[in-house]
């Protein structure tokens, strides 16, 4: 993409908020602008909105700095310094969600509620290759699909230890339902066609003890 993006002379933006600078480097990759929703990875902690833009040209970064100014998208000296504080722990919760990912996908999988699993480095993943050869991981936000549409419902309301949410990257598990929430302003042929079915759930893992993690989901899916 960056290679037939510089042939016709036009700028590549990412949105690295999924897996962070510690797990994934665009502009090493030849990416001219990465943003980061800050609000997640980088803080951490659900207690700040802010977000990052990345560059290592000075001409985009000048040009950048004049329209925040400009816009006035600036957070206060606070919230900069939580974020500041936030990143400091940033390769600790990360490597630490990521393993409860492994382990609660793992557990998923083996359970006879669940029809399947999506997350990069699955091997039924087509882009696993592409993944593994520029990140370093695979981050701690997966989705896996219900086999009984009737039983989603009582999911969502029998967790105890994951929090029912659409944010993520922060210290706790949050679990949310995309057809009714994050894509619900999406006609329901196009969802489906695009498996965002009733069944589908999205889990962005926390830093909480794994086997808690485990028993929650164990519960709530065979309410």
């Amino acid at each position: 993409t960056v290679a037939i993006a510089k042939e016709y002379g036009l700028l590549t933006i990412v949105d690295n908020t999924f897996l962070s600078p510690y797990l994934q480097r665009p502009l090493e990759l030849g990416a001219d602008i990465v943003v980061h929703s800050a609000t997640k990875y980088l803080s951490g902690h659900n207690d700040i909105i802010a977000g990052a833009i990345v560059v290592n040209d000075a001409t985009l970064a000048e040009k950048i700095s004049f329209a925040q100014v400009a816009i006035g998208a600036l957070i206060s000296p606070f919230d900069s310094w939580l974020l500041v504080r936030s990143i400091k722990t940033l390769k600790v919760r990360m490597d630490y969600a990521q393993s409860n990912t492994l382990k609660l996908i793992e557990f998923l999988q083996h359970h006879p509620a669940v029809e399947k699993v999506y997350y990069p480095t699955l091997e039924n993943n087509k882009g696993k290759a592409i993944q593994e050869s520029q990140a370093s991981g695979a981050g701690a936000v997966f989705s896996f699909v219900m086999k009984d549409v009737a039983k989603v419902k009582t999911f969502f309301e029998s967790l105890k230890v994951a929090l029912f949410a659409v944010s993520l990257g922060g210290v706790e598990t949050l679990v949310t339902h995309p057809s009714t929430h994050t894509h619900t302003e999406f006609p329901e042929e196009e969802k489906v066609a695009r498996g965002v079915t009733q069944t589908l759930i999205r889990v962005a893992v926390g830093i909480e003890n794994i086997e808690d993690l485990i028993a929650d989901f164990k519960q709530a899916l065979e309410k």
